[in-house]
């Protein structure tokens, strides 16, 4: 038995029906769980499904016995969180979905052994172990087998040639070269067994609740810290690491330091505000301004800090990596991040002492740069931007292909040229259905590129036939209850914008770069997309009968100044609308206003002065953004009285077209493949 084995064998838990923990023969046993906290326990959603409804509704009714010491204890936990959750919990499906994985919350469990969790992805072929509780033999008892990690099918990683025994599910798999569990036991395969990388534990963090997965994962650190300082002679993780060939500066006793007192600050709020913070540390040991396009999604401080393992620094020293200095920069950002965006609230004291300790063998540079980081009242050093969103998120839609179904790809924008494709579906969806399939796609980007309070704006590049779709009338978010039947929609809360998929097949041309340029400069002002309909020009209540076709409204719209806006009081998806969108399109205008609503607006002449107004005021192309989306939030303002209502009605259903000309998809710096599983073929 491995130095890891045994310690994996105390943190292992029996999970049957309530009672029935100390059944030598098993009659009522579920599978298999591991403490990975004191209180906390993770096992497989198909495992606790055994105890029926009752579990789903959050009572005490999941049966939990570990060992303590020699003494065996028994107790009743509570599911909390689980991905995923049956539809019907009085008969859960025969095969469950990845990634299968349930929290649950132990009582009386203070003292309990904890396993050490991987905070990075697991790399294969690896010498890895599977445990577990069986009753294989006949009577209940602690398993264990060895094999080799050798891929993944997408989502679970797969082993091969060795299969965990039945009522493993739910138990720990550890990486030997690690020294850390990298999944849980999920099932067997045709050939081995599948397991559920520790990183599908981040899906957890987004449902209602999922600060209890933060919460955990905080405990976990802080476990770790307490037995790494303690006095006794019991082993550890962080000591059984030690004596592993040593794969980086950054050695185990000084990160579970650094984890430990990164768990006692504020958690994050989503994976970009973390990755924000690793994109500045890799800028600054690189020595290089390009945004590092290989995606993750880490939820806690020390996540981030695991993606900075074996960092090289090509223009500094060859290939010596630099990850200790990484990691010291990384937690001064972090210091330096939460004391501004906490003030008084967070104590980063214990955390700047440390890194001022082991700081002091680093070069000038760093530590000057340190330095003014974690002091207070210091200007900002090179690595500390403006405050802003970390990226954006790029929304591509293209014509159908097969059957009216619309291929989709869902992007970042990191710096508006470098591109990190995250979700795809080549096949596509019918229309009614993009809403639904691209809900969390977006939910997911969107984490990803907010920092804090500063929010990713979504540019939608779509065919002209998807123009009216209201994008902005979306909510990412279901409602979580009785009580939140009001969640705000994408373009309340988010800048929102429309650009034209067809025009980003070709070199841009030479009237739509003059003109985006002119856009930029401002002043703006208005002229109408169609000359004759409802509202537009100075007849606006006696508009011209005939209608204006495609080369009279194009002549027009290509012989207006610089900075002139196409408005229009309808949809431009079809009809009439579509055919002058096409003509200013040609003509190269690169922004334009209009209503996505299909009802007939008897309010045109209003509509038309109050864009006037609103173009005047933002002056250049940019600057319309923020105006339309308060615009959006106003106009759906439930509680104003009916006068505010109806001054902003004009504005319900209001789109904007706003293309740049060397924007990505055309023109993209950098475009990096997804990570494994993140695409959908």
């Amino acid at each position: 038995m491995s130095a890891f084995d045994a310690l994996v064998r105390p943190a292992l838990v029996r999970i049957a029906a309530p009672g029935c923990g100390y059944d030598p023969h098993g009659d009522r046993y579920w599978g298999t769980g591991f403490f990975i906290a004191p209180g906390w326990v993770l096992t497989c959603a198909h495992v606790v499904a055994e105890g029926g409804s009752a579990v789903w509704r959050s009572e005490p009714a999941v049966g939990i016995t570990w060992e303590d010491g020699k003494t065996a204890r028994e107790t009743t936990g509570t599911v909390v969180l689980a991905l995923p959750r049956p539809d019907r919990p009085e008969a859960p499906p025969d095969r469950w979905a990845f990634p299968d994985v349930a929290l649950v919350r132990v009582p009386g469990a203070a003292k309990a052994s904890c396993v050490r969790l991987s905070e990075r992805p697991a790399v294969w072929p690896a010498a890895v172990s599977l445990h577990g509780w069986s009753r294989e033999t006949g009577e209940l008892g602690v398993r264990n087998v060895h094999g080799t990690l050798n891929g993944s099918d997408g989502q679970a990683l797969v082993t091969d040639g060795v299969m965990p025994v039945e009522g493993c599910s739910g138990g720990p798999v550890v990486d030997h070269a690690q020294g850390a569990v990298i999944g849980i036991n999920k099932g067997r395969g045709r050939d081995g067994g599948a397991i559920v990388p520790v990183t599908a534990l981040r899906r957890l963090h987004d449902l209602p609740g999922g600060e209890q997965m933060g919460e955990a994962l905080r405990a976990h650190d802080r476990y770790h810290l307490h037995r790494y300082r303690s006095l006794d002679d019991r082993p550890d993780w962080t000591r059984a690491q030690r004596r592993l060939p040593a794969s980086s500066g950054v050695g185990p006793g000084l990160r579970t330091q650094l984890y430990g007192h990164l768990a006692e600050l504020p958690a994050p709020t989503a994976p970009g505000e973390i990755m924000d913070l690793v994109d500045r540390v890799k800028a600054w040991i690189r020595d290089d301004d390009l945004p590092d396009a290989l995606e993750d999604d880490p939820r806690t401080w020390s996540q981030g800090a695991g993606l900075l393992r074996g960092l090289r620094a090509p223009r500094r020293d060859g290939a010596q990596a630099h990850d200790l200095d990484a990691v010291l920069l990384y937690a001064a950002h972090v210091v330096r991040h939460v004391s501004d965006r906490h003030r008084e609230r967070a104590d980063t004291s214990g955390l700047t002492h440390w890194i001022i300790d082991e700081s002091g063998d680093a070069d000038r540079h760093l530590r000057r740069e340190i330095d003014r980081l974690v002091t207070p009242g210091r200007p900002s050093p090179l690595s500390v931007r403006e405050p802003r969103a970390r990226a954006d998120v790029l929304l591509e839609v293209d014509t159908p292909r097969y059957d009216r179904r619309y291929p989709w790809r869902v992007k970042l924008l990191l710096d508006g040229h470098t591109v990190s494709p995250l979700h795809c579906d080549d096949r596509g969806v019918e229309r009614a259905k993009l809403k639904e399939t691209l809900r969390e796609p977006l939910a997911d980007a969107l984490r990803r590129g907010d920092s804090g309070s500063h929010l990713a704006a979504v540019e939608a590049v779509l065919p002209r036939e998807l123009f009216d779709e209201p994008l902005d009338t979306w909510r990412l978010e279901p409602p979580h209850g009785p009580d939140d039947s009001w969640t705000t929609t994408l373009g309340q809360r988010r800048i929102v914008v429309i650009r034209d998929a067809r025009r980003h097949d070709r070199e841009p041309a030479p009237e739509w770069r003059e003109r985006w340029e002119a856009a930029e400069r401002g002043p703006l002002h208005t002229a109408p997309l169609r000359a004759e309909a409802p509202g537009a020009g100075p007849e606006a209540h006696t508009p011209r009968v005939r209608r204006e076709t495609w080369a009279e409204t194009y002549d027009r719209l290509r012989e207006a100044e610089g900075g002139t806006v196409p408005v229009y009081c309808g949809q431009v998806g079809s009809g009439d609308g579509l055919m002058a969108m096409n003509a200013a399109l040609a003509a190269g205008h690169p922004l334009a206003l209009w209503r996505t609503g299909a009802h007939d607006h008897t309010d045109c002449a209003e509509f038309h002065e109050r864009a006037g107004q609103l173009l005047a005021g933002a002056v250049t192309a940019w600057d319309v953004r923020g105006p339309v989306r308060s615009l959006r939030t106003r106009s759906q303002d439930r509680a104003a009285g009916p006068e505010a209502r109806a001054a902003h009605a004009w504005a319900e259903s209001l789109a904007v077209l706003l293309d740049p000309p060397d924007r990505p998809p055309h023109g993209g710096r950098l475009e990096a493949p997804p990570l494994l599983g993140e695409g959908e073929q």
